[in-house]
């Protein structure tokens, strides 16, 4: 998160930090992507755009309802904060800090700001809640497979789709860690005492 950080005011002092060197490199390399013939862009690549946009909001609103049905109130507040509410919270105001110009000639609708990319990060809470409030931890080594691969896809497809600099997927990928990782630790307590209730029966109490 601290780094994420730091490069975000990196870039409001300089517009040409020492990482976007590596950033047109990659965004030459992946210059020419696979548009259809239309000048659209693929199905898949289309559908992880809206993962990562408005429907991504909605995958966690289900889960905490399913949560909340079950009595597990706790596990619905932790989606809750680092899901929903961190995006705004945290992903907002870095937005504005590093008030980064987009790559140009983006092939979706983006608004404001490219750093850091809220479709990445919303991939990675998204991953890193449903590890903690669906799956026993002896359950999770092959969910963190699939999720990394999300994740990946996702990255991939925002700088494929030149709607953001390689960098801003990285930074989007560790503020979305960060954040859930301070927002476990945080709610551990209540989440272990879930865990306790669940074993006893008693969730709704």
């Amino acid at each position: 998160m601290l780094l994420s950080l730091l490069c975000a005011l990196l870039l409001r002092l300089d517009r040409r930090p020492f990482f976007q060197g590596a950033d047109d490199r990659w965004a030459a390399a992946v210059d020419h992507s696979s548009a259809g013939a239309s000048g659209e862009p693929g199905g898949f690549l289309v559908v992880l755009d809206r993962l990562g946009g408005p429907l991504g909001m909605v995958l966690p609103l289900i889960l905490i309802g399913c949560l909340c049905v079950y009595g597990r109130w706790r596990s619905g507040l932790f989606v809750l904060l680092a899901a929903v509410v961190a995006n705004a919270l945290v992903v907002l105001p870095v937005k504005q800090l590093a008030d980064r110009p987009r790559p140009p000639h983006p092939w979706v609708l983006v608004n404001d700001g490219s750093y850091p990319s809220g479709q990445v990060f919303t991939a990675v809470t998204l991953v890193v809640v449903v590890a903690v409030v669906v799956f026993p931890p002896r359950a999770r080594r092959w969910w963190w497979g699939v999720g990394g691969a999300y994740v990946l896809a996702m990255m991939g497809s925002r700088t494929w789709l030149h709607a953001q600099w390689l960098s801003d997927t990285v930074a989007g990928a560790l503020l979305g860690a960060g954040t859930c990782l301070v927002l476990w630790r945080i709610l551990a307590p209540l989440l272990e005492a879930e865990a306790e209730r669940m074993a006893s029966n008693s969730l709704w109490l």
